[in-house]
């Protein structure tokens, strides 16, 4: 089981203080064969210290923890391990929280009062270029980028500030963007998973973000995308 497992199996780190529901996220975890949990904590501190020395391929974490907020551990793994992929899974479904999550490099979110979790599946996804979110909070950050793209673009460009995406840059994000996986986009544009991800790696560059959500707040904020309508070549 152990030589399977560390053959290209996904590392996950679970950080949750709810002792039952810490257990759930485990053993979901454990029972997929693709995945394989790293280790869980119950505080930030530890995860933190912990995060120092070793890189998951998949950080899952709670928000209210008992000595801070899961967001600190969401940006120490982001600056540490920009490759790392973040789903939140809470009961918060505070606007601030969702987009504070987002901005500090989450890519999933999902309440744990939504009904039965998928968990596995949901982290399967998210590693393969998904962006799961409970419905609710999807629907508040699409609200979110179409109500706020207009002033802010606006508002926070600079004279100076000259970022551009080429066609096919902007069509990859705009599709990431709708919640489709690499490998989707891949099929869609005709292109390879690889080509995508080199794109997606040069679209982080250009707009010095590290996850898809970043980019594509990013991108709305600069005025560069049009949520809901995908540019071709």
């Amino acid at each position: 089981m152990l030589d399977q497992i560390s053959r290209g199996a996904v590392g996950v780190l679970v950080v949750e203080d709810d002792a039952v529901t810490r257990k759930t996220l485990c053993l979901a975890i454990e029972s997929a064969p693709e995945l394989k949990l790293l280790t869980a904590f119950d505080s930030v501190k530890p995860a933190l210290a912990w995060l120092e020395t070793t890189r998951p391929d998949v950080l899952l974490t709670d928000l209210g923890l008992p000595d801070g907020s899961g967001i600190e551990i969401i940006h120490a793994c982001t600056h540490r391990y920009p490759q790392t992929d973040i789903m939140v899974v809470t009961m918060s479904s505070d606007e601030a929280n969702v987009l504070a999550c987002i901005e500090a490099g989450a890519s999933g979110y999902v309440l744990k009062d939504a009904g039965k979790m998928d968990i596995a599946r949901a982290v399967l996804d998210l590693r393969a270029g998904g962006a799961p979110m409970s419905p609710t909070i999807a629907r508040m950050v699409l609200a979110k980028v179409r109500d706020g793209k207009k002033p802010q673009a606006a508002t926070f460009p600079t004279a100076g500030d000259t970022t551009s995406l080429t066609k096919r840059e902007a069509a990859i994000l705009d599709l990431i963007a709708q919640g489709d996986s690499y490998g989707e986009v891949a099929k869609l544009l005709s292109v390879s998973v690889g080509t995508v991800q080199t794109h997606i790696k040069n679209i982080y560059g250009k707009l010095a973000v590290h996850s898809r959500g970043e980019a594509v707040f990013e991108a709305h904020r600069r005025g560069l995308l049009k949520l809901g309508h995908p540019r071709s070549e």
